[in-house]
């Protein structure tokens, strides 16, 4: 019987021990089916008005509008708001900068689905151990949601949202798709998002350029991108490229050589709100940008300005005048500008409307506008008016050649008494004071004799002068206004830089005529173009004056008289046509000159009117125009001009 009671307690016991592993895996199954309940629960209340993730399908990131040269690859300056953007394609982004932001942001970032366990686990316990919340558990999908949708305050409700969209987020997409948008989307500081417009405002470069050590400060930016500023704490931003450099080539991205290459580059940061040459990007462009588009339109949607700038020429250009005006200052004369354009298409290669644009006024103390021989930030080139001098005189001659007249018809030089104009004589005076007697046309305009084309003006071209007011406007002078007298022909009304430039360029084309342009085309963030340069030539003057007038500002012999054989106008090699200026008081100094393919023209004085040392214009702006064409005819082919036909009156004398 007592065995028989012990097998009895036996089984008893083992029913007992069943019956508590069936209760507790009762419990644990029921725990669990609450918490997923729960869970689901929790997901529909927190994600019912969440945004879909579909929305970074349907959504326009704000992009900033770029203006760029003519080649689209230089940028001259970024119009933006709060934020600076250039979406590009992946494909774009060079490898070692995906995988520098995939090792330091999140290295499982191909292996989870939205959110990474381990990753949150080796953040808390890493901020455990430092008693500071330094690491970060979220992943790239998490950054993501977490900067285009959600707040950045720390609860656990916003925490909970980011989790139910990442999860989502990386359910319907790609991990490359989601890596784009994350890399066009993340800051870097300086008002920079994403990484093409972090690459043009630190190292002035498209992204797809930048070299290893460039890409991992790029990336060293995003932990704290103010903090990091290179303008700030560069020496902490440093460090911190050198410990993802080191996170790369601890995951096998790169060697350790190439990682210590890296960590030795040097870094050239490039200065903060960079605009390059912004006498014609600020002052011009955007001018007109701006009264075509809304602010909002410029600062959000994404346009691509190209411009006709020449970034070559345009460097050679401010590079020139800027060494030039620290000799004209011994001769009190402060300032410059110069144009360079394209006579055939009419576009503007190069633009400097002042000595310096990021320089102060002078003297010190000076009031802008008012009594500053410098003026900084005035563009001279577009903006100021100026009396041309003798740089006026062509377009009279032009006149008298459009009436039968040709070089080779004669007038007297002579002291002349041209009545009363202005309530006064008029009895202009050559430069050099001597007079010549009778001399042809072609020597008068090549020496540039003052009364014999004050005669040219009444009685050649005449008798009335707004007959060569009409061909000055004609060739795209604009500023001119009534009355008139005879002075004209001396330069005595004001024009403007860019028109003097234009109206030459006429002569270049053989009397076609093409306006002014600034912009190629603009484009749309989708590349569509949305405006295009279609302006075409028109003519405005018969082809054998133009030919008339290149013959004589090109010949170096005719105006030797007067300027010498080896004169800043004079190229050897090369044909170049050209005509100085000089107002009657010395207070602007002009040279203009071409070829069939290229038109420059150069001013020098000071933004008040105040007077030079008694220099003219061959001194002043003479040496300017000709250290910039020196250069620039290196990327033109030689070309002459055609000769002019010798029939006609040629025989005519007043």
């Amino acid at each position: 019987m007592a065995k028989r009671r012990y097998y009895r307690k036996v089984y008893r016991e083992k029913k007992k021990t069943k019956s508590v592993f069936g209760s507790f895996l009762k419990f644990f199954l029921s725990s669990l089916l609450l918490v997923i309940v729960l869970g689901l629960l929790l997901f529909i209340y927190y994600g019912k008005d969440l945004p879909r993730p579909e929305k970074f399908t349907e959504r326009q990131f704000i992009q900033s509008t770029k203006i760029y040269d003519r080649t689209g690859q230089v940028l001259l300056y970024d119009i933006h708001g709060e934020e600076k953007r250039t979406v590009i394609p992946l494909e774009q982004i060079p490898e070692y900068l995906k995988q520098a932001v995939i090792v330091t942001e999140d290295a499982n970032f191909y292996y989870h689905f939205g959110i990474d366990f381990k990753g949150i686990v080796r953040a808390i316990l890493a901020d455990f151990k430092i008693m500071k919340p330094v690491y970060g558990g979220s992943t790239i999908p998490q950054q993501l949601i977490r900067s285009t949708f959600l707040s950045t305050e720390k609860t656990a409700e916003r925490k909970i949202r980011e989790i139910i969209l990442a999860l989502e987020l990386d359910r319907r997409y790609s991990k490359d798709q989601i890596l784009e948008w994350y890399l066009n989307q993340v800051p870097f500081g300086s008002n920079a998002y994403g990484v093409e417009a972090a690459s043009q405002t630190y190292f002035q470069k498209s992204v797809s350029e930048i070299s290893l050590a460039q890409a991992a400060t790029l990336v060293a930016l995003i932990r704290a991108p103010s903090y990091l500023s290179p303008y700030q704490n560069q020496k902490e931003l440093m460090s911190r490229k050198d410990y993802v450099l080191e996170r790369m080539v601890k995951l096998g991205y790169i060697t350790q050589a190439e990682a210590e290459e890296a960590g030795i580059e040097e870094l050239n940061f490039a200065k903060p709100t960079t605009i390059r040459a912004p006498y014609f990007t600020l002052q011009y462009v955007k001018g007109y940008l701006d009264s075509k588009y809304s602010q909002e339109f410029l600062r959000e949607k994404g346009l691509r300005v190209f411009t006709s700038l020449d970034w070559e020429i345009q460097q050679l250009a401010e590079t020139v005048v800027k060494d030039r005006v620290q000799v004209n200052k011994n001769y009190n004369a402060y300032n410059a500008a110069l144009v360079a354009l394209d006579p055939k298409t009419g576009e503007i290669l190069a633009m400097v409307g002042g000595t310096d644009y990021f320089e102060d006024p002078y003297p010190e103390g000076c009031t802008p506008g008012v009594n500053c021989k410098f003026d900084p930030q005035f563009n001279v080139a577009t903006l100021g008016l100026r009396q041309p001098g003798s740089a006026f005189k062509p377009f009279v001659y032009a006149t008298a050649f459009k009436r039968g007249f040709t070089p080779e018809t004669r007038v007297i030089d002579e002291e002349t008494n041209f009545g009363i104009w202005g309530d006064e004589e008029y009895i202009p005076k050559n430069y050099d004071g001597k007079f010549r007697g009778e001399i042809t046309l072609k020597e008068a305009l090549a020496q540039s004799i003052n009364v014999a084309s004050v005669k040219v003006l009444l009685d050649f071209a005449g008798p009335e002068i707004e007959n060569s007011v009409t061909t000055a406007r004609d060739l795209g002078i604009t500023t001119l206004k009534t009355p008139f007298g005879p002075s004209i022909v001396l330069g005595g009304w004001e024009v403007k830089l860019l028109d003097m430039v234009s109206a030459y360029g006429t002569f270049a084309t053989e009397g076609l005529k093409v306006p002014p342009v600034a912009i190629l085309k603009i484009e749309d963030m989708n590349g569509n173009i949305i405006e295009e340069n279609k302006k075409t030539q028109k003519r405005v003057l018969p082809v054998q004056v133009t030919r008339m007038i290149n013959d004589i500002l090109s010949d170096n012999e005719a105006r030797a008289p007067m300027f010498g054989l080896g004169s800043s106008l004079y190229f050897p090699g090369f044909q170049v046509a050209a005509k100085t200026g000089t107002t009657q008081n010395y207070q602007d100094a002009w040279t203009i000159g071409y070829t069939p393919s290229l038109v420059v023209g150069v001013w020098a004085g000071n933004n008040d009117n105040s007077p030079s040392f008694k220099k003219p214009g061959v001194v002043l702006a003479g040496p300017i125009f000709h250290a910039f064409m020196d250069k620039v005819l290196e990327k033109y082919p030689k070309e002459i001009f055609t000769p002019y036909s010798t029939e006609g009156p040629g025989t005519n004398s007043l």
